[in-house]
């Protein structure tokens, strides 16, 4: 398929799932008195509502609605992919799991390279070698093994029904089938599956049934772990990637694992945060970031205020620095200095640096040097609180919008395109955003670094906030500022979470700000300062949670910003 197309189909399908459509979502939060599960999809947070019901814990709900949007929200809910959970118990019990994808045994440094040194057509983002090796299965079923109440087959039941019986198709699935309707030449396993039976597009409204995808999940619930990464799915999947020239093999299938990994802990003006440590930067990055915040009275500042919209994005090009200088997976990058990054020192150093009018330049060759002694959007995010008070902050993706857009033919399920989060061309480090240090760079079975930044807020000890978004490497800075307009600016989950975002990532050097929600004043000063705006119609699709301290009570937001998304709490 001609580049230039798939370039143009990926902006296209960006804009029109990101419209706006103020269905559920709204400045009015959703409450509940026991248990609320919030996600990108009405029946996937429907189908984690009645575990709850049951008695299910908020890992089983989460395990549930997760199985259920890799059915019902093929563009990011996944089983072909991977993504990371953080759990807090209302006993103060908390921990990590980290399911990220691999890169396979056959990887190598430079595997996407062409003689002239560049990467060859795209390769590392587009096509079968872009594909990393699953961790979604394993990481649910490692979690529910440790903290699941309910049996195992009764959470991934809900997502058969819907494979065998159903669903009503949205605009935008709608938009990818007729896309992939002037495109089934290349991708006929994938047409099998979201086009009607007929070879024609799937119109609003219509029922997609996906029969190969319910038998993958009926293995699943039998075998449990076994039921994916050994036996028949494992054999479909090794003799499609033999097929069509793949590198994952039933070794590297049968060789993943799931981790279980402490969280990053910090503190903001009084509030515990705990999100996930490498090989995501998110939970790293954050704390810097609010580390730096802690130090300016952004209250005083005024919300969305040109002063701290500009404080903001300074923390912003600090953390992305020392993210690109620093982060990887742990297991190849043993001297990560997390302690340091993570300490209120170091944000003490770099906030020196920061000039109350001036916007600082981002340097490529410097990085954070004189202050210190392209991920794709399409992810998704769930939120659950469960009667205990045990709460689930849980973010998985394929990466780019429907992953590399390939089924595996007979399995019924997309694949990731991951293996785009490496640095593809280690040492090319540039002001256009090309990142090539040597942390991200390929390595057999390393894990990519990654932007999802499930995090839990407690305070005095118990879920306060349960926040998470898609959005690439926007993810970061949108969850910070749902964080920073709650417990600044005193805002309730659903306006925290329907306020307009900015994001600045260090390299390029540019905030990119949502079009539709800043004065034309705000950016005038903002770049008489030295700041270089650009405009994007949306960041990010949040999905929270609040937990009301006063009585317990419990309200829930899901950004308007996603299609279908709905809090669901009884």
């Amino acid at each position: 398929m001609n580049q230039i197309i798939k370039l143009s189909f990926s902006f296209l399908f960006l804009i029109i799932s990101n419209l706006p459509v103020f269905a559920q979502g709204g400045r009015i939060p959703v409450s509940a008195e026991n248990g609320m599960v919030v996600s990108s999809h009405h029946l996937a947070s429907d189908v984690g509502k009645d575990i709850l019901k049951k008695g299910g814990s908020a890992v089983d709900a989460s395990v549930a609605t997760a199985f259920a949007l890799a059915v019902t929200l093929p563009s990011a809910g996944n089983i072909g992919g991977g993504g990371f959970l953080v759990y807090y118990g209302k006993d103060g019990e908390n921990t990590t799991f980290n399911f990220r994808e691999k890169a396979p045994l056959a990887a190598t440094k430079r595997m996407y390279l062409g003689e002239d040194g560049k990467v060859r057509e795209n390769s590392n983002h587009d096509g079968i070698l872009s594909v990393g090796v699953p961790g979604t299965v394993a990481g649910l079923f490692t979690a529910h093994k440790k903290y699941g109440k309910l049996d195992w087959k009764e959470l991934v039941q809900p997502a058969i029904d819907l494979a065998d019986n159903g669903f009503e198709v949205s605009e935008p699935l709608a938009g990818f089938s007729q896309w992939l309707d002037r495109n089934k030449s290349e991708f006929p396993s994938t047409a099998k599956v979201f086009l009607k039976p007929d070879g024609t597009p799937y119109e609003p409204g219509d029922l997609l049934i996906q029969k190969d995808l319910a038998e993958t999940l009926k293995r699943i619930r039998d075998k449990g772990v076994a039921g994916f990464y050994q036996g028949k799915t494992a054999d479909l999947i090794a003799s499609f990637m033999k097929k069509e020239n793949g590198l994952i093999t039933k070794k590297d299938l049968k060789k993943y694992k799931a981790q279980e990994l402490p969280p990053v802990k910090g503190n903001y003006r009084g509030y515990d945060i705990y999100g996930m440590a490498p090989p995501s930067s998110g939970g790293v990055a954050l704390i810097e970031m609010l580390n730096i915040l802690e130090g300016f009275d952004l209250r005083s500042t005024g919300h969305n205020s040109a002063r701290s919209l500009h404080y903001l994005t300074e923390a912003m090009r600090r953390a992305y620095s020392d993210r690109a200088q620093f982060l990887g997976d742990p297991d190849f990058n043993p001297k990560m200095p997390l302690e340091q990054l993570l300490s209120k020192s170091h944000a003490e150093q770099l906030r020196k640096t920061i000039e109350h009018n001036r916007a600082s330049v981002s340097d490529s060759a410097n990085f954070n040097q004189a202050h210190m002694a392209y991920e794709s959007t399409e992810t998704t995010h769930l939120s659950v609180i469960d009667n205990d008070g045990n709460a689930v902050s849980l973010t998985y993706t394929l990466e780019q919008s429907y992953g590399s857009k390939i089924v595996v033919d007979g399995a019924g399920f997309l694949l990731n395109n991951e293996m785009g989060d490496f640095n593809a061309i280690p040492g090319c480090t540039n002001s256009k955003g090309r990142i090539g240090t040597k942390p991200n760079q390929i390595a057999p079975e390393k894990r990519m670094l990654s932007s999802m930044s499930p995090t839990i807020v407690t305070r005095d000890g118990e879920p306060y906030i349960i926040i998470g978004t898609p959005g690439g490497r926007t993810i970061i800075n949108t969850v910070l500022q749902v964080i920073v307009n709650m417990i600044d600016f005193g805002l309730n989950i659903a306006e925290a979470i329907e306020s307009p975002r900015m994001h600045h990532q260090w390299l390029p050097d540019t905030s990119y700000m949502e079009s539709w929600g800043f004065s034309p004043d705000t950016r005038e000063i903002l770049e008489e300062m030295g700041h270089e705006i650009r405009t994007r119609r949306s960041q990010g699709r949040a999905m929270g949670i609040f937990i009301d301290p006063a009585n317990g009570r419990i309200y829930g937001a899901a950004d308007s910003r996603s299609f279908d998304g709905k809090a669901s709490g009884y």
